[in-house]
């Protein structure tokens, strides 16, 4: 505890500093063309630009210091988006604690002892809000942050595109319906994503986000070891890939053992999760489908998957569109939703 309050207490501090210093500046050589007009959605790259340019730098600054306290927050952080887009739009919904009027999204199946990150946004909306009171929205944070977490770990950069509202409600409910399961099959992630207004490449790139973080055992344990009610492991994992994940998660052994999605550079953001999957490395079983299932009928999917794997490139300008496509999927704009002052619980109504 005493850890976590001084990290906290460094964020706040470098947040600080670091915002008095105006907008960051990106290295715009690096930042993948994006296709989509986001003012079509009401949202632009310039929204903050003069109520308070300096989010940037401020939400960089927290992202900086969750990575430097554990690699692995940069995985934590990314998926609270993609964790948050899939229920009612991206709207900061993940992040309102239980409330009177709503079960919070947090204690959902997706989410319960999974979903990490919530105390480094806290620490980031906090010096937002010492900066520029009552402006930025907290889905907006998530969005950048989202962005921060890839690029800090050597992935794509692009441009966040803003105004987004904050919700003033969130549904356990769904939650569990509409965030993919782990144990998904192709024709399953395919529908999860289509319900979102998101096709087949959103999908298979979309998933690419797991070539960083960690998977609890209790998440693939099924696959290795009674796939389908078989009491056999998954007949499409690698004989010797899958010796290495009975010694990681062993029968009766801890269920929240940590297993790296992508097992050779799990705290890079590169195409090593695409060649994982060509080999029939992957540990979850709806990654694993992605490249399986898709010799019968889904040859394209297919096809992406080796693209992918042998283009970093191609992986990272299709991650960046199809990441900007999610967030622009129906936001709260205008005079819908609020801007929270504190992103686990709705302003005070006086």
């Amino acid at each position: 505890m005493a850890r976590l309050n001084l990290a906290i207490i460094s964020l706040v501090f470098l947040g600080t500093v670091l915002g008095s210093r105006g907008q960051y500046e990106y290295d715009d050589d690096n930042v993948v063309a994006i296709s989509e007009n986001s003012t079509l959605y009401g949202l632009s790259e310039d929204f903050y630009r003069h109520a308070c340019p300096q989010v940037y730098s401020i939400v960089r600054a927290g992202v900086e210091a969750a990575i430097k306290i554990q690699q692995r927050n940069a995985a934590s952080l990314l998926r609270l988006f993609f964790h948050d887009c899939f229920v009612q739009g991206c709207d900061a919904s993940l992040l309102l604690d239980d409330a009177p009027f709503f079960i919070g999204e947090k204690t959902a199946a997706a989410n319960n002892q999974s979903a990490r990150g919530f105390e480094f946004i806290d620490v980031i909306k906090a010096s937002v809000e010492e900066a520029c009171p009552l402006t930025v929205s907290c889905a907006d944070i998530l969005a950048i942050v989202a962005r921060d977490a890839v690029v800090l770990s050597g992935g794509p950069n692009w441009e966040v595109a803003l105004g987004r509202r904050d919700s003033l409600t969130a549904s356990r409910a769904a939650s569990d319906h509409f965030i993919p399961d782990p144990t998904y099959d192709l024709p399953q992630l395919l529908s999860s994503f289509q319900a979102m207004g998101l096709g087949a490449e959103d999908l298979v790139s979309l998933v690419g986000a797991h070539t960083m973080g960690f998977s609890r055992c209790t998440s693939f344990e099924q696959r290795i070891y009674n796939q389908s009610g078989t009491h056999h492991p998954d007949l499409n994992i690698e004989p010797g890939f899958l010796k290495q994940l009975h010694d990681r998660c062993p029968p009766h052994g801890d269920p929240n053992t940590l297993q790296p999605l992508d097992w050779e550079s799990p705290a890079s953001f590169d195409n090593g999760y695409y060649k994982n999957l060509v080999s029939q490395s992957a540990v979850l079983h709806s990654d694993g489908t992605l490249y399986s299932e898709a010799i019968a009928g889904f040859a394209g999917i297919r096809e992406l998957v080796e693209k992918f794997a042998e283009d970093e490139q191609a992986f990272f300008a299709s991650f960046a569109r199809s990441i900007v496509r999610m967030g622009n999927l129906r936001p709260l704009i205008g005079d819908k939703g609020e801007v929270r002052k504190n992103c686990r619980r709705v302003n005070p109504k006086f």
